[in-house]
């Protein structure tokens, strides 16, 4: 505003919503100086004579026409906070300085605003409601929900052809590894992205079929020479296609590649479809996913490369990904080994955590413009955190009592992992890889000496965690400057 604004109401005038113009008296005709009137000249308190006022009598058809030519400009003169914003619009018109003299009998363009400008009661409507740019795409989050899911078939269909207790340790160490590499590599794929596509699958050209290959070198270990090695090389190669699609958005991809899968698990109890089928579908969506990875690959590479291309963003930017990325793995398995449904679940949630994400930064927009003080912004930024915690975790409860698990560690884990990655979407890196790891390694830690407080031990670092994680987010994007 650029002037004092009336905080008292108008008695009356304002009653309601429509229009009002307030239309002068006419002034009185002006007598001559020598003109005693009527009643002899006017006179003050002191006795002498007071000159009569100067402004010239207006005709009424000038004071009818600027009463028209205030309703016509009325939406636009309203919102004007200072009468040089209607001279602009009336000399955005066109209007003539004979035709203001002529017509409306004022002396120039100015007083003719000036005139408008007090007819027209002030008006400043809200601006427009701009679109959100957080609004999540509702079906890709939801597809990727169960494309994280959808792997976990593989495992159903070939059940019958491994030992969990002989081979499972190659396969965990292969995904814990391919887990940790994975959201390295995704990171540092979504930063080239910044320079364009082609340098982004680059990245994952190079580090994608890396990581499979340290992946399987890694399960070699547990494995001892048994052909579980090649379950472990799978495994590994299917995770690394799988991580070229979904960070180039091609979801509907993979989904298609992994149709084998959910036609083998959905014929499963009605039919035994033997080793030579189990193993084929199994494979038939493995290939299907790295022909699609790598076909997506030549297609994003082809694009013409970025000008001015560098040495890239330096490595170490990436490592707290990989380290988030091998913390969670770990509370995952240690969630698993005790609550192998439970995990399922977890998994799947991962698409509405995702959407949640989304719906965070566009609430968050709107209470920074909502705030008129830093103080009520961290307010209303606490009140987004707690709003969205609670849509992520409640459900997960009754989800986990369905799967037999206990209530509590499913949603203390789920609101582990969901802040921590909070925090990564806002460049918030190593806070959440350090706090994930001390709970996960302090986790693993009594579980595998078996020290008290035995099975109890992953919800308590999973509750620690979470309110470390919570405390850093209240901290770090309870800031406006963190939105702006």
């Amino acid at each position: 505003m650029s002037g004092p604004m009336d905080l008292e109401p108008r008695r009356g005038q304002d009653d309601t919503l429509t229009l009002r113009l307030a239309v002068p008296k006419r002034p009185a005709t002006r007598r001559r100086a020598d003109d005693p009137g009527p009643h002899g000249p006017a006179r003050g308190h002191d006795g002498e004579a007071v000159t009569p006022g100067l402004r010239p009598a207006g005709p009424r058809r000038t004071e009818e026409a600027v009463n028209e030519l205030a309703a016509d400009m009325a939406d636009r003169v309203g919102p004007a906070v200072h009468p040089y914003e209607v001279a602009a619009l009336l000399e955005a018109d066109g209007l003539s300085a004979d035709t203001i003299r002529r017509r409306y009998g004022h002396a120039d363009i100015f007083a003719l605003a000036t005139a408008l400008y007090e007819r027209v009661p002030r008006v400043f409507p809200e601006p427009a409601r701009a679109a959100d740019p957080w609004r999540p795409d509702h079906l890709r989050c939801l597809l990727r929900g169960v494309l994280f899911a959808l792997p976990a078939l593989a495992y159903l269909l070939t059940a019958p052809l491994w030992q969990p207790g002989k081979h499972a340790a190659a396969l965990v160490v292969a995904g814990i590894f391919s887990w940790a590499w994975g959201q390295a590599l995704g990171h540092r794929a979504y930063l080239w992205m910044v320079a364009g596509r082609r340098e982004a699958a680059r990245t994952l050209l190079r580090g994608a079929p890396l990581g499979a290959a340290l992946a399987t070198a890694a399960a070699a270990v547990p494995a001892h020479g048994s052909p579980v090695i090649w379950a472990a090389a799978a495994q590994s190669l299917y995770l690394a296609a799988a991580g070229v699609l979904l960070v180039l958005s091609r979801e509907t991809l993979l989904l298609a590649a992994l149709a084998p899968l959910a036609v083998g698990a959905a014929v499963l109890p009605w039919w035994e479809p033997g080793p030579l089928v189990r193993t084929g579908l199994t494979l038939l969506a493995l290939a299907a996913t790295v022909a699609a990875a790598g076909r997506t690959l030549r297609t994003e590479y082809a694009t013409a490369p970025a000008a001015g291309e560098g040495a890239g963003p330096p490595l170490v930017r990436s490592l707290p990904y990989g380290l988030f990325g091998l913390a969670a793995a770990l509370l995952v398995l240690l969630a698993g080994r005790r609550e192998p449904y439970a995990v399922i679940v977890l998994t799947v949630s991962m698409g509405p955590a995702e959407w949640l994400l989304y719906r965070y930064r566009g609430l968050s927009a709107t209470a920074l413009g909502a705030s008129g003080s830093p103080v009520g912004f961290r307010l209303r930024s606490a009140g987004v955190l707690a709003l969205c915690l609670l849509l992520y975790t409640l459900p997960l409860i009754p989800a986990a009592l369905l799967t037999g698990a206990g209530p509590a560690t499913l949603p203390l884990l789920a609101a582990t992992l969901w802040t921590a990655l909070l925090l990564q979407a806002f460049a918030v890196a190593w806070a959440p890889a350090l706090i994930c790891l001390v709970a996960a390694g302090t986790a693993g830690a009594v579980t595998l000496f078996r020290l008290p407080p035995g099975a109890s031990v992953l919800p308590l670092c999973c509750a620690g965690a979470a309110l470390c994680l919570i405390g850093c987010t209240l901290r770090l994007l309870g800031r406006p400057a963190s939105h702006a």
